[in-house]
């Protein structure tokens, strides 16, 4: 028996056998000799790429949503690249052959690509990659991939984002990569098929690990190789616990999320594209705690219109009936970058023009998405969210505008609905004079990703600081505590959109800081309804953040 590690990226057991999964070599042509054939070949494959990458854009778009589609349209936009195609021109025109071109040119943007500082635009590296040697193999006429007889765990030095897509989703029980990350393309497609996922990994890939017996434990990131009987028993063992935990967890759908001494939390869910709905319904949530405006904006090559942003808002709301909806506004920045926008590089993107900062400054992009929400407000329950605060003068331009946009869309007797107005408290400064704001917002929402990011200056997208970033050290936990006191000594309510919402070795502690709401994925709804249901804690209990681990 062999065991190894990984980093998990999605929780759960998988038994079955491994598949290795492998990139067609290829044996590049040489040059025909004429540029202005080799040119026409590769002008060709081009072509083919974009019908190939359209199609898998269709489907993937049927089968798991419009967003996890848009790394397919940004893609195809790569194709028309004229950095690349005039880079593959030269290289023809040198002598190379159109595959030879393709590849080179590939390789050549992709490292440059990879070692910048930005964490979008080293994404964007295995995209410029995945889309050259899909040039590639047309120009050579071959495919990529491997076969999936029957269920199995696929096991790979990495995946590309159209690798993924294109894999027999109903005959994968679990991912195993050498390389990856918790944010990958996979990782993200193993969270919705709710299948165990492990990244960078110890494997060694060779020809004899195919058809190999394989267990994948995503609860604490191991994997075993040719299991011995007691090993193979005991994870059996754990997978019928957590299928029966499952089962369980049953019971608490459409039961209120009230702790057994009398306290009620609101339990909503976090979304990213109108789609996402559903599962919202199906997660028996209670309402939606973080509509990401974001998603509206990304994979697209121009800015939507305030006709398209009102639709999506409108299907969301329409979709609740009558359940809470909270709308954030369009956090573009950071690590989440639009061509369009044409915003400037930055050293510290992070700490740069990003979230609201945009919108105060150009009305062409904040004066159509608030349009947008209050005429979706007059069909529902909504409210909406800023974010990236730090300023009272901040809440009080935004609140001047909001009023404006209403008084224009009544005078054009357009529907109109109140919307109550929140802010995100996501940055230190908004912390702590969270007693400031209270006094001017009807609610707040911790957004516990970035605040842990600042208070503890630890890059969240640097996978080297992993063990730095620590959501339960006592300086975060003593800010969320200084947040929710403000919110309550001023009448409003305060909730937790981020990640840490979801952490139920922390529920209690939220309970007792007096916390109102939490907002998490829709899959772990049930499992934070039991957790908060059998609570007996009490808000406003003393509760020590010093040590807290």
């Amino acid at each position: 028996m062999v065991k190894g590690t990984g980093h998990a990226a999605f929780s759960g057991i998988a038994i079955g056998r491994a598949y290795v999964y492998r990139k067609q070599q290829n044996e590049l042509p040489i040059s025909c000799g004429d540029p202005a054939i080799e040119q026409n070949k590769f002008n060709e494959a081009v072509k083919t790429a974009h019908q190939q990458l359209q199609a898998l854009f269709e489907k993937t778009k049927e089968e798991l949503g419009e967003e996890q589609a848009m790394i397919l349209d940004v893609q195809m936009m790569m194709l028309d690249d004229l950095d690349y195609l005039e880079s593959v021109e030269q290289m023809i025109q040198d002598g190379s052959s159109a595959a030879q071109a393709a590849q080179d040119s590939g390789d050549t943007f992709s490292t440059a690509f990879a070692a910048m500082d930005d964490a979008y635009m080293k994404a964007r590296a295995v995209d410029l990659k995945d889309v050259s040697q899909r040039i590639v193999q047309i120009l050579c006429g071959n495919q990529q991939g491997t076969i999936i007889e029957e269920p199995g765990i696929l096991v790979a030095e990495d995946l590309t984002p159209s690798e993924t897509v294109q894999l027999p989703k109903d005959k994968i029980l679990a991912f195993v990569t050498r390389q990856g990350s918790a944010n990958s393309h996979t990782a993200i497609l193993a969270r919705i098929m709710n299948i165990p996922s492990l990244v960078q990994t110890d494997i060694q890939l060779n020809d004899e690990l195919d058809g190999k017996l394989m267990i994948v434990d995503g609860f604490n990131g191991t994997y075993y190789l040719e299991p011995d009987e007691d090993t193979l028993e005991q994870m059996q063992q754990k997978e019928k616990e957590a299928a029966k935990e499952r089962v369980q967890l049953e019971a608490f759908r459409g039961k209120p999320s009230i702790t057994r001494t009398g306290h009620k939390i609101k339990l909503f869910a976090n979304i990213g594209n109108p789609e996402d709905a559903q599962a919202v319904l199906e997660g028996d949530a209670e309402g939606i705690g973080l509509m990401r405006s974001e998603f509206l904006y990304l994979g697209r090559t121009s800015f939507p219109t305030e006709q398209e942003l009102f639709d999506a808002y409108h299907s969301v709301v329409e979709k609740m009936d009558g359940r809470q909806v909270v709308i954030r506004t369009l956090d573009i920045g950071a690590d989440k970058k639009v061509d369009y926008f044409g915003l400037q590089p930055e050293e510290n993107p992070a700490l740069g023009y990003r979230g609201i900062r945009i919108c105060l400054e150009q009305d062409e992009i904040f004066r159509p998405q608030m349009r947008a929400i209050y005429r979706a407000a007059a069909y529902g329950n909504v409210c909406v969210m800023f974010p990236m605060i730090t300023s009272v003068w901040e809440v009080r331009q935004i609140k001047a505008f909001c009023a404006k946009i209403q008084e224009e869309l009544k005078a054009e007797g357009l529907p109109c609905g109140n919307a109550q107005l929140g802010i995100m408290i996501e940055t230190p400064a908004a912390a702590l004079i969270s007693d400031q704001l209270a006094e001017e917002v009807d609610f707040f929402s911790v957004g516990t990703n970035d605040l842990t990011q600042y208070t503890l200056a630890v890059d969240r997208q640097n996978a080297q600081l992993d063990k730095f970033y620590d959501p339960h050290h006592p300086a975060l936990l003593r800010l969320l505590k200084i947040i929710a006191a403000n919110a309550h000594k001023a009448g409003i309510w305060a909730g937790i959109c981020g990640e840490l919402g979801a952490d139920t070795t922390l529920t209690e502690d939220f309970i007792r800081m007096g916390f109102d709401e939490l907002s998490v994925s829709p899959g772990r709804i049930l499992e934070l309804r039991k957790k908060v249901c059998e609570s007996e804690a009490t808000p406003n209990e003393r509760i020590s953040v010093c040590n807290h681990r």
